[in-house]
């Protein structure tokens, strides 16, 4: 997610030229059949373009609106995943007799958020994660860490190297994990390290996680409804194409001065392309909001949160940052740095949560 001071113009120029390069050529060819062909009777009507511009403008503001407000429940969504998981070291911490068996309560739930974000990370057909635009900004600017280090090698450091491997090759791997949690919860009362009340409560905090991975899994595979969002590219588009039909005829009936003399219906290329510019911006900038966790420039930042989540539960159990055996720990290094090393070749800064950048470059809002 960028959390930069402001986006660049130039870099969001850039992530939109393509459509605005489709603008332009529209805008160049309807201008040059009215006034070099002359076509006069290629112009619309003012009033047909303003009312296509006002609806244009209420589903543009109705679709930024709904996908704004599903990035704001995958905030809470996490906030309240990353208030359970403090709550969850603080009882693993304390309430078990030995540490040992907090120790492992606090690997497994780790390992648990690592799957649940590798899991919320994998595509879908509907995400714009994959638009050429997006992609194309994601190779420059940052890293995914979910798509650059595999399931198994993230899980080792938490579960060990074969657990992680027999786990990895399941499908539903937060599910899994949570059902291990459940029944070490289990063994551990029935040995009597928990008592009954601490056991009620443990197994209370792993109900709140589940809640909050149903709604995050809704959010990922329930998109913005495609009836609406069909509607809203058609009317967009159809606005910023028929634009340049309206302006040219304004345009012409104005009085020209010198070279401009009797060619002034070409102001109406520069025009109609920033104005169509808008709708079309406004529209992208709602289509890469819409799913907030597919790995975009803008996405919920699941993989920052997990890591923080991370050194604050080893702070707490009284293990700073070292977690997981030596070879398990080296191998995690040495992926990531092969990572970041390729990333630096492609030109791309790092989004690892563990070497945090300082600025992410302007990015369109996606």
């Amino acid at each position: 997610m960028h959390i930069g001071k402001s986006y660049g113009i130039i870099a969001f120029l850039r992530w939109t030229r393509r459509k605005a390069f489709v603008i332009a050529a529209s805008a160049v060819v309807v201008t040059g059949l009215y006034q070099v062909a002359g076509w006069r009777w290629l112009a619309l009507p003012w009033p047909v373009l303003a009312m296509l511009g006002t609806a244009a403008s209420f589903i543009v503001g109705f679709k930024n609106a709904q996908t704004y407000s599903r990035t704001v429940e995958g905030q809470q969504i996490w906030s309240a995943i990353t208030a359970s998981s403090r709550y969850w070291g603080l009882l693993s911490r304390d309430f078990p007799a030995s540490g040992a068996a907090g120790a492992g309560l606090v690997n497994r739930h780790l390992a648990w958020l690592t799957a649940v974000r590798y899991q919320l990370r994998e595509p879908r057909v509907w995400e714009a994660a994959a638009y050429t635009s997006n992609a194309e900004y994601r190779h420059r600017a940052f890293v995914v860490p979910e798509h650059a280090m595999p399931l198994e090698t993230a899980l080792a450091p938490y579960l060990g190297p074969g657990t992680a491997a027999s786990l990895a090759g399941q499908g539903a791997v937060p599910q899994a994990l949570m059902a291990q949690q459940s029944a070490a919860l289990r063994a551990l009362y029935g040995s009597g390290e928990l008592v009954v009340l601490h056991y009620t409560e443990m197994q209370k905090t792993l109900k709140d996680l589940v809640d909050q991975h149903a709604r995050a899994e809704r959010l990922k595979n329930a998109p913005y409804p495609r009836q609406y969002a069909i509607v809203n590219t058609m009317f967009v588009w159809s606005f910023a194409l028929l634009l340049p039909l309206g302006m040219v005829k304004e345009f012409g009936q104005m009085p020209g001065a010198g070279f401009m003399a009797g060619q002034m219906a070409w102001l109406a290329v520069p025009f109609s392309c920033l104005i169509a510019w808008m709708y079309i911006a406004l529209d992208q900038v709602g289509e890469s909001t819409d799913n907030p966790f597919e790995g975009g420039a803008n996405d919920v930042p699941i993989s920052r949160t997990c890591a923080m989540i991370a050194v604050e539960l080893r702070t707490l159990m009284g293990r700073g940052r070292r977690s997981g055996t030596a070879g398990n720990r080296r191998q995690h290094r040495d992926v990531m740095r092969n990572a970041r090393r390729g990333a630096r070749q492609a030109g791309a800064r790092s989004a690892y949560p563990h070497r945090p950048t300082r600025r992410l470059r302007s990015a369109p809002a996606s």
